[in-house]
């Protein structure tokens, strides 16, 4: 081996995210996908008639959506990290976590 093929060998090794980015990352999307829920939770039905209105629970959904399959991704990640746990049971766990905690915002 080559000392450019040991120095790049050596150099692109994957580095995991220390447990303290992780957890603060979890808990900014589980605040992102609460307040979309909150948002989504307190508009009006009748308010949809004028198409005006549609904006923020657009926006609502769509950042519950991308944020709430973010924190899924996260902690299936911080589940299968744990010995003995594979990555479908983790990727259940964290879809069945992340849709409970919506679920039960919406129904406010």
């Amino acid at each position: 081996m080559s000392d450019v093929e040991r120095l790049l060998s050596s150099a692109l090794v994957p580095v995991e995210p220390p447990g303290v980015l992780a957890d603060r990352l979890d808990r900014a999307l589980t605040d992102l996908t609460g307040a979309a829920a909150d948002e989504l939770a307190d508009w009006e039905l009748a308010a949809m008639s004028d198409p005006r209105n549609w904006a923020r629970p657009v926006v609502a959904a769509a950042v519950c959506a991308a944020a709430g399959g973010a924190l899924v991704l996260v902690r299936a990640r911080q589940q299968h990290n744990r010995p003995g746990v594979r990555r479908a049971t983790a990727l259940r766990r964290g879809v069945r976590e992340v849709t409970g905690d919506v679920r039960r915002r919406l129904r406010r």
